[in-house]
């Protein structure tokens, strides 16, 4: 399905909510500082980190102490009372010089990250184990095609301001509506970025962006694809381009972050 690159060291890293800002209607950015970030190699790309936060109601934030995959079963474990909420996030932006890291948040109704980002205020606890990134293309990739609907955005804002210049390719985007389209997103000059907005109530997360991918015009060449989100759209556009395309199968990561309709569990 995908390889994953771990860092070479990984550690629990605690840390506390620094700035909570909403950037379009549905997107909010939690700024996390701490001196525990010397502890974080930063690799940029699509770098995800499990990101611990506490339920309502916990007066503090109890993190595993276990720094292997260890970590999962210590917090099952863990009476609920006590235990955080844990979901993976992409780390957005990195500034060492602050110990400062970025997380953007795509806002899903009632959903406990969402409403922790909604709701959590400068000096509110909170903790990253990194997990590492899984767009790795092979140098002979000729262009690049990066598709995913909003929990997948920031990941591909991120591989878009890291690229190298000379990357060509096209990146689809799907947001929920068109308030949440940015302008002046940095990326390499021969990527197209085509965006796509729901705007209407009802439509399926990802639906737009597999229509777009299988009605997109893909220059002849070899592909490198990275698509995520909402587990109907990566599986789609892989069956899409293996099938209808004659696409690698080795060169398409395909990352499933959650499924429509279904809760993630606690």
């Amino acid at each position: 399905m995908f390889k994953v690159q771990r860092p070479a060291r990984r550690q629990m890293i605690s840390l506390r909510v620094a700035k909570n800002a909403r950037i379009t209607p549905n997107f909010r950015c939690i700024t996390l500082t701490g001196d525990d970030l010397d502890g974080l190699d930063h690799t940029g790309r699509d770098q995800a980190v499990r990101l611990f936060f506490p339920r309502a109601g916990q007066a503090g934030l109890e993190m595993p102490t276990l720094s292997n995959d260890a970590w999962m079963a210590q917090t099952l474990l863990t009476p609920k009372s006590r235990r955080p909420w844990v979901r993976t996030y992409t780390i957005r932006a990195y500034r060492p010089e602050q110990r400062e890291i970025d997380i953007e948040f795509a806002l899903h109704g009632d959903a406990p990250a969402s409403a922790w980002a909604a709701n959590c205020r400068p000096g509110d606890p909170a903790g990253i184990f990194d997990e590492g990134m899984t767009y790795l293309p092979p140098p002979a990739a000729e262009q690049h095609l990066l598709v995913g609907e909003e929990s997948a955005l920031p990941a591909i804002l991120s591989i878009l301001e890291t690229a190298p210049p000379a990357l060509t390719g096209q990146a689809f985007l799907e947001v929920p509506e068109s308030g949440d389209i940015r302008s002046g997103v940095a990326h390499p000059s021969g990527v197209r970025i085509n965006w796509l907005a729901r705007d209407e109530a009802g439509t399926r997360p990802g639906a737009l962006a597999l229509d777009a991918v299988k009605n997109a015009d893909l220059a002849e060449g070899r592909w490198y694809t990275w698509v995520a989100g909402e587990s109907g759209l990566p599986t789609g556009v892989r069956r899409h381009l293996v099938n209808d395309r004659g696409f690698a199968k080795a060169d398409i990561a395909f990352v499933g972050y959650w499924r429509h309709g279904r809760s993630s569990p606690g």
